[in-house]
């Protein structure tokens, strides 16, 4: 979600450090549901969004876009770091593991509680970038997977925080042990896998008429920038998340991102619409390296 120049010059400096690699066990990469996104002029459109600014920020939003026919799907990277597909239920305990499912389809049905009505659809032309490229990816509640043949899931829908229940048998179960803490008043970002602290970063984030909204949300898809000199670095990952002050971006959803930038000033400020900018070299260790699965856990606090 984009800038304007005069929000880049008013943002509150603190710090310009680059990110701490912290020591860990070496992973495989994992690059899941990644897509390209061929360029549009200078601007860059995630499902809608065209700011051509050098602080412009991603907005990964969901419903028709103009430049879907620009967006075409790579095949993804299977690999097996820190998670594991199909696997039995568990409840998040004190070492993080957190449980997400993969829709069957395209689509999944949403009940209000277990044997309930149908809530809702939530449908992959609405919600994601490349329908069809990146699997329908949901988050487990806490004791969310404590029902038999049901898991009460984060819905990546307005409002923020919004849950349902969807049926055992429409999806495919998988747990991680990481998770990601964004602090928003220390402009850090630090990625855990398990109780250890793998990454941290500073960060930019969302200024004070677009605040970067608090909340649990989780990691919906990954996309690759062909052009990494650009104003959202080589990658950006779509949160299931919104900005709440805003209905609309450049005509797709508001969807708050993670992704990188050309504008190395961002970092310790607040300077975005919304989305969390790290720096070009962390991003792209995060999605290539590190390798989080979609339906990692991210936590935004104050």
């Amino acid at each position: 979600m984009g800038s304007d120049p005069a929000s880049l010059d008013g943002g509150v400096a603190r710090g310009g450090r680059g990110a701490v690699r912290l020591a860990r066990p070496a992973v495989l990469p994992l690059v899941i549901g990644v897509v390209v996104l061929a360029a549009v002029g200078t601007a860059l459109g995630l499902r809608g969004a065209t700011d051509a600014s050098a602080g412009a920020d991603a907005s990964a939003g969901a419903g028709a876009s103009a430049f879907a026919t620009a967006l075409e799907p790579v095949p993804a990277v299977a690999a097996t770091a820190g998670t594991t597909q199909d696997a039995e239920p568990s409840v998040v305990v004190d070492d993080h593991v957190s449980t997400f499912v993969t829709a069957d389809g395209l689509n999944i049905d949403v009940y209000s509680a277990p044997d309930g009505d149908v809530q809702q659809t939530v449908r992959s032309d609405q919600v994601l970038t490349v329908p069809g490229a990146t699997p329908l990816v949901l988050l487990v509640t806490d004791g969310g997977d404590e029902t038999p043949g049901w898991y009460q899931v984060y819905l990546p829908v307005r409002p923020n925080g919004t849950t349902g229940w969807v049926r055992a048998s429409d999806v495919a179960v998988g747990t991680t042990d990481f998770w990601i803490e964004v602090s928003i008043s220390g402009f850090t970002m630090t990625v855990y896998d398990g109780t250890e602290a793998v990454l941290t970063t500073p960060i930019g984030v969302g200024r004070d008429d677009r605040p970067t909204p608090g909340g649990v949300y989780y990691l919906k898809e990954l996309l690759r920038v062909p052009d990494a000199s650009g104003p959202y670095g080589p990658y950006a990952y779509g949160l299931s998340g919104y900005q709440s002050t805003l209905d609309s971006f450049h005509g797709g959803e508001a969807v708050i991102g993670i992704h990188g930038t050309n504008d190395p000033t961002s970092f310790g400020r607040v300077v975005s619409s919304g989305c969390i900018r790290v720096p070009n070299a962390t991003i792209a260790e995060l999605a290539e390296q590190i390798g989080p699965p979609l339906g990692t856990p991210v936590y935004i606090t104050d």
